[in-house]
C-alpha cells in the first residue's frame, strides 16, 4: 500500500516465553521518532467509531494494545502530493503495528472484533487544555471519501 506522505508504519515484535511476552512499542533511537509529548490511551467497545480529528502541530504514534482496530487516515493537506489519499490500517493484537500520524492528517478508528479495543498514543506535543491543537469532523462527514462499513466480498 502506498502511504500518505509524512505516514510511517512499523511492525512490532514480540519476545515471547513461558511467562507471556514483552514489546517495545516506540525508541528514541528509532529513525520515525521525534520527540516526547505525553502518553495515553484510549478505549472503545466493539463496533465504536472514533472519528475524525487531526492536530495543526503534533504528530501521533498510535499502537492498538488490546482488541482490533481499524484505524484509518485521511490526508486533508492541500499542498500534499497525497492530498485526499486515504490509509486503512487493522492493528491490535492480530497485529503488533505502530503507525505514525503527521500533522493535519485526519484520522479516526473504529473497534472491530468483540472485545473492548486499547489504543494507546504517544504525541509530540501534551494537550493543552485552554488552547487544544485538535479540529474535528463527523465520522460520516462528506469531506472525507471514506465508508467506514465492514466491505465485504
Amino acid at each position: 500500500m502506498k502511504l500518505i506522505q509524512g505516514v510511517a508504519t512499523r511492525q512490532l515484535s514480540r519476545i515471547v516465553d513461558e511467562r507471556g511476552y514483552l514489546a517495545e512499542l516506540l525508541r528514541s533511537d528509532w529513525d520515525l521518532f521525534e520527540q516526547f509529548g505525553q502518553l495515553y490511551l484510549t478505549t472503545a467497545r466493539p463496533g465504536v467509531i472514533k472519528a475524525w480529528h487531526m492536530h495543526r502541530k503534533q504528530t501521533d504514534y498510535f499502537v492498538c494494545i488490546q482488541g482490533m482496530v481499524k484505524l484509518v487516515l485521511c490526508d486533508t493537506r492541500q499542498d500534499s502530493p497525497t492530498h485526499r489519499m486515504v490509509n486503512e490500517f487493522f492493528m491490535g493484537e492480530e497485529n503488533l503495528l505502530l503507525v505514525k500520524i503527521p500533522p493535519q492528517v485526519m484520522h479516526g478508528f473504529k473497534a472491530i472484533g468483540t472485545s473492548m479495543a486499547v489504543m494507546l498514543n504517544c504525541p509530540t506535543e501534551v494537550y493543552k487544555y485552554e488552547a487544544p491543537d485538535e479540529y474535528r469532523l463527523p465520522y460520516d462527514t462528506p469531506e472525507i471519501p471514506y465508508d467506514w462499513a465492514v466491505k465485504m466480498g
